[in-house]
């Protein structure tokens, strides 16, 4: 039997892998001074810093000197008398940043696309005109079948008889979609198009399942599915659609696409700095 070989005496083993621990404790402390930047901007107010320290599970000391870190980089400051922390005026500068640099078009194209692959059908954009209180389509990726949807960039849709339209009216209470619909009318496009009793049932449908449903409703054979993109302060500005023909968007086939224009609307909100 071989004997071991005895160790070999000199340097004593390196302790394990400080640098990966740095590393470590690097990202750590980003990922917190980040957490605290927004529990300071959620608050909308001066925070105190045992309050921060509560709410980021942080002792009182480590809470501090990630705040100070962040004030000598000016992202936030300390305000008053009792020392409290607010938003500082670099944060501001790197947010303005990213508003300028966002172009819906540009950002929502590819997801346009990608949803028409997966739909097969046609796949439109439209916002909210918020001073006639209409959506407008600016911006369409149609499908390759022989019968399609296709509408005009800048048609204009109706509200209360859309799927964009109706996902727009989901977003606000039912008090102010009485007075809108009051003040526009509600025509009557097919037989199909909604009675104000009829819609109030079906925006309340729009808010449980989180899509809205055009069947036939602005135009005999068509329908549309739809779900709304929200912006920084959680407001509807846009909307993302899926429209075919009956024959191909089946009932058996409203739940699907409808799954697929949420998830979409979701990462565009995301990737606009809307809702999480």
């Amino acid at each position: 039997m071989a004997t071991p070989a005895p160790a070999k005496r000199g340097k004593k083993p390196r302790a394990a892998a400080p640098a990966a621990s740095t590393a470590t404790g690097q990202v750590q402390s980003l990922t917190r001074g980040l957490k605290l930047l927004e529990y300071i901007s959620e608050a909308q107010g001066n925070v105190a810093l045992t309050d921060l320290a509560q709410q980021a599970g942080l002792p009182n000391s480590t809470t501090h000197r990630l705040l100070t870190t962040m004030q000598r980089q000016g992202f936030v400051r300390q305000v008053g008398d009792l020392g409290l922390w607010t938003i500082g005026s670099h944060a501001f500068v790197v947010g303005s940043s990213f508003l300028q640099s966002r172009n819906l078009l540009a950002m929502v194209h590819p997801t346009l696309r990608r949803l028409m692959e997966e739909s097969g059908e046609t796949v439109n954009l439209a916002v909210l005109d918020t001073s006639e209180y209409q959506a407008i389509i600016i911006d369409q990726v149609q499908c390759t079948a022989l019968m399609r949807m296709s509408a005009p960039i800048g048609d204009k849709l109706p509200m209360h008889a859309s799927g964009a339209g109706k996902a727009f009216l989901a977003t606000l209470p039912d008090d102010q979609v009485t007075k809108l619909l009051h003040k526009k009318g509600m025509h009557t496009y097919t037989p199909h198009t909604l009675t104000p009793h009829n819609l109030k049932e079906g925006l309340a449908q729009i808010r449980k399942q989180g899509f809205s449903f055009d069947d036939e409703e602005h135009a005999l054979g068509l329908r549309c599915v739809a779900a709304c993109i929200f912006d920084e302060h959680r407001e509807a500005f846009a909307a993302i659609s899926i429209s075919g023909p009956v024959s191909r968007i089946t009932d058996d086939r409203v739940i699907e696409l409808g799954a697929l224009v949420i998830h979409a609307a979701k990462e565009i909100s995301l990737a606009y700095g809307g809702v999480r």
